[in-house]
């Protein structure tokens, strides 16, 4: 294939290679056949001129009912193939409106997880979400962190969507079970797209636990001014590799809830078109099987949630850093031994790393280590801290993503030039 038609392909609708199942009805033209008499198709000119009449009218009428079952699998089966760049489009701008709409939960939900109180300040939804709304606001308390949040949201599920719909298409026609080619196209679309959204998520965690500057509510550990400052100090005190803490972490957990939200969505979608008899369900049934896929795979894997969020708000002070502060905290002893003063006089930088009291520093980046040292420690509710948040976010976000997604499609086919060409009368 040519570089021009590739580039083609990225805008312009394709079907698919592997025909749609058929079910029993085609069968049943079979059986029609033999109960009327009929045996098969003549071979020889003597046969054809004796082939009863009867016989002729059951073979067209089989051949009706084939046709007819054929045309409602067709209508019924796999989804036509928007182009790449339209599913591109359409992935980018559903995912990112459905994080924005329910970032200010997503907010709750990170807070629940790692909360550093003893005993927790935030507990059920509807406090936690009241209490940070009435002393740090929306912008700076529920909406902390939305500008990291629309940044890799963007982009991120641009090439998720991107990597989906292509993957699934090679899967399928590839002779894949369907059920396992979506599993695995929803895996690999999560993975291509995690090297941007992946720092993002570090710093859209951070600021939604932190809320507002110099917050006095909740000691988070953290006091960023903004976005920028936040990239700049964790650039500076813990390097560049910080921006990916929590990468595995991450990816054991959005690879497979990724994998399940999109084989569950087709599935809930397949049984709507069947339960509708038409490829249009309506907006109701739309958003109840994204819904439905993605609060029921969020909650699966709520427990890989806990530890990722948990591994990306640790503050983690490099060797040569912690080396030098307890060689500074050490000079300082000594001068204040030979030398005393009435109060005491720090020659250090103050500290910016401030004690995270209550949850428990994993002290490892291993998800399987951190989900033992959880459940040691917190006991099985541990693994569940913020499974009602998240539950929520995941089934409303993900009815509104997907919502607008199928819509979106629909919309740009009717703005395809390549269609209104073909409709024109030649």
């Amino acid at each position: 294939m040519s570089l021009a038609d590739r580039i083609t392909g990225l805008f312009s609708p394709t079907t698919p290679s592997s025909p749609a199942p058929l079910d029993d009805r085609h069968a049943a033209g079979a059986d029609l056949l033999t109960d009327l008499g009929y045996r098969g198709t003549p071979t020889t000119p003597d046969a054809a001129h004796h082939q009863s009449p009867l016989s002729t009218q059951a073979q067209a009428q089989a051949q009706a009912m084939s046709n007819t079952a054929t045309d409602q699998d067709a209508d019924l089966g796999e989804e036509a193939r928007p182009p790449y760049l339209h599913a591109m489009i359409a992935g980018g701008i559903g995912g990112s409106t459905g994080d924005m709409l329910m970032h200010s939960l997503d907010t709750v939900k990170t807070r629940q997880q790692g909360d550093p109180h003893v005993p927790p300040k935030y507990n059920s939804l509807t406090t936690s979400y009241y209490t940070i709304w009435r002393q740090e606001g929306v912008r700076r308390g529920l909406y902390g962190g939305w500008k990291p949040a629309l940044g890799g949201s963007f982009p991120g599920t641009m090439l998720f969507f991107g990597t989906y719909e292509w993957s699934k298409r090679v899967l399928i026609d590839g002779g894949v079970p369907h059920h396992l080619a979506y599993f695995s196209a929803g895996f690999l679309g999560d993975l291509a797209s995690s090297i941007v959204y992946v720092p993002s998520e570090v710093l859209k965690t951070r600021l939604q636990l932190q809320g507002r500057y110099n917050n006095p509510y909740f000691r988070s550990g953290y006091n960023y001014r903004g976005t920028t400052d936040a990239v700049r100090t964790i650039v500076r005190q813990e390097g560049p590799k910080a921006l990916f803490h929590g990468y595995k972490a991450t990816l054991y957990r959005d690879l497979p809830f990724s994998a399940l939200q999109l084989m569950f969505w087709e599935q809930f979608h397949a049984w709507a078109r069947a339960y509708k008899g038409s490829r249009e369900v309506g907006v109701p049934l739309e958003l109840l099987t994204g819904g439905l896929a993605g609060g029921l795979a969020g909650i699966v894997t709520c427990p890989l949630d806990v530890v990722k969020t948990r591994l990306q708000t640790q503050v983690h002070i490099p060797p040569e850093a912690a080396a030098a502060a307890a060689s500074s905290a050490a000079t300082n002893k000594t001068a204040h031994a030979s030398h005393p003063q009435k109060r005491n006089i720090s020659t250090s930088s103050p500290s910016t790393h401030t004690p995270r009291l209550g949850a428990v520093n994993l002290k490892t980046m291993s998800v399987l280590k951190g989900l033992r040292v959880i459940y040691q420690t917190e006991g099985l509710g541990g693994w569940f801290r913020g499974v009602g948040p998240r539950g929520v976010w995941t089934f409303i976000q993900s009815g509104c993503m997907l919502f607008l997604y199928q819509r979106l499609l629909r919309e740009l086919s009717i703005w395809d030039p390549q269609d209104e060409d073909k409709a024109a009368p030649m």
